[in-house]
């Protein structure tokens, strides 16, 4: 599959939507990016890639499925969903994770993952880390390894990337933005 468009102009899609969800948020909204079939081809393919091997996608509850599932069914691999807390129905591992907002908790079955397995966790955005942070964690105490950590785009003042290399200090973060 190859680029069917330019990687700025599909990112130039992504919209600014003040206030949401509570006051002082700049929420980031994809929808425009998802409805365009060439955009979002192009940040698939621009997010599946990656100098390591991995044999699934890991993608963070909600957008992180969106674009998770796409990458992983580009690259012929399998898909784990890193869920809020209660919505799987297996026995999970969790995480309690802080928010640029407030806190939240995800979850994977235990055996989404093991040993042999080589993950690429994806999400829409890097803010402060901790969703990121949680879903490494959850990874890594599942036995896997982690080949990237991949998002749409970061908001640096709140430095995430920062947070997770102080935890993670080899593990390779990508931004498209």
């Amino acid at each position: 599959m190859e680029h069917v468009m330019e990687l700025s102009q599909a990112l130039s899609l992504i919209r600014d939507i003040p206030d949401f969800p509570q006051p002082g948020i700049l929420f980031k909204d994809i929808t425009p990016l998802l409805a365009n079939g060439d955009a979002f081809t192009t940040i698939t393919a621009a997010l599946a890639e990656c100098t390591e091997e991995y044999s699934c996608v890991a993608g963070i509850e909600a957008r992180g499925f969106i674009v998770g599932a796409a990458m992983a069914l580009h690259k012929g691999v399998g898909f784990i969903p890193l869920r809020k807390v209660g919505k799987l129905p297996h026995q999970t591992i969790s995480k309690k994770y802080g928010l640029e907002y407030g806190t939240d908790v995800i979850e994977a079955h235990i055996d989404a993952v093991g040993p042999s397995d080589k993950v690429l966790i994806v999400d829409d955005v890097l803010a402060t880390g901790g969703t990121l942070i949680a879903a490494i964690e959850i990874i890594q105490e599942l036995g896997a390894s982690i080949s990237e950590v991949v998002v749409l785009f970061e908001i640096e003042g709140l430095k995430g990337r920062e947070k997770i290399h102080s935890r993670f200090p080899n593990l390779r973060v990508r931004s498209l933005v």
